[in-house]
């Protein structure tokens, strides 16, 4: 195992595109990514905090790990365009499946976090045992919201305060709050834009009750990791993920809310460097 904490290659330059992918069923969207490194790919799916959430992760996990990072903006986040159709997770995974195979990535790492887990979950299930699997190394789910468990659904982001949100997200939340007048215009224009799409993405409990049917097809080796202070989304909720995707691994990290990313990054980057 590559301990993270003593391999680090050189800061590498981010490359952004955007690109116009054709997604059945879907149309037409065109997708904005970050691409920085080089190495076998990680494609790194954000939540619902925005891709702002992931970029110095990214950036830390190229450089420690030596290894390509794809952060894709999802569609109608950070003033991106969200065409019609776009209207679910799962439409969201077939979208990044169309980007998988543009890019004819290979040997590939998908990491998501929270809608993001969600996403990556249901990118997982649509490859299945097809072609498209033969393109997967793993998946990992960080804090995945999707999975309706009876008792414990995610807290109801939309009736929450910012800094309810970061009491809920975080093991030491006045750490991280956030002050909406110390953003940059361009975040803190983007966040009523990034609100709606998660709402469409989500919906408005974050879960899908079919998923669980979805989940037993996934065929590539599978961590889910869950924080011991998510107040967002439960340990519950990552034990029944791990549960229903076969062979998956349950990780439960010490003094970690919902973004690990953030909070406690070489934690991460440990079970990633497995």
């Amino acid at each position: 195992m590559t301990d993270p904490s003593t391999t680090t290659q050189p800061a590498a330059t981010t490359r952004t595109s955007t690109s116009d992918l054709d997604v059945p069923g879907v149309g037409v969207v065109p997708i904005t990514v970050d691409d920085q490194g080089t190495g076998r790919p990680f494609l790194l799916l954000h939540g619902g905090a925005g891709p702002q959430s992931v970029t110095a992760f990214a950036g830390l996990l190229a450089s420690t790990l030596g290894v390509r990072v794809l952060t894709p903006v999802h569609p109608g986040f950070a003033g991106t365009p969200r065409p019609a159709g776009l209207s679910s997770a799962r439409a969201l995974a077939a979208t990044y499946a169309a980007l998988v195979e543009q890019l004819d990535l290979a040997d590939l790492s998908v990491v998501g976090n929270s809608v993001g887990g969600w996403v990556a979950a249901e990118l997982a299930a649509l490859a299945g045992h097809g072609p498209a699997r033969a393109r997967w190394r793993d998946l990992t789910l960080v804090g995945a919201v999707g999975l309706a468990v009876e008792g414990h659904l995610p807290a109801d982001f939309f009736a929450l305060t910012l800094d309810e949100v970061a009491d809920l997200s975080y093991h030491e939340p006045d750490r991280f709050r956030l002050d909406p007048e110390a953003l940059l215009p361009e975040v803190r224009e983007s966040m009523p834009g990034n609100r709606a799409a998660l709402a469409v993405y989500g919906g408005s409990t974050m879960t899908d009750p079919t998923l669980a049917e979805r989940l037993p097809s996934i065929d590539v080796p599978t961590t889910v990791v869950t924080g011991t202070a998510d107040r967002i989304v439960d340990a519950e909720v990552g034990r029944a993920y791990a549960a229903l995707i076969p062979g998956a691994q349950f990780e439960l990290l010490p003094e970690t809310g919902h973004l690990p990313q953030i909070e406690t990054p070489e934690a991460l980057l440990r079970v990633l460097a497995r």
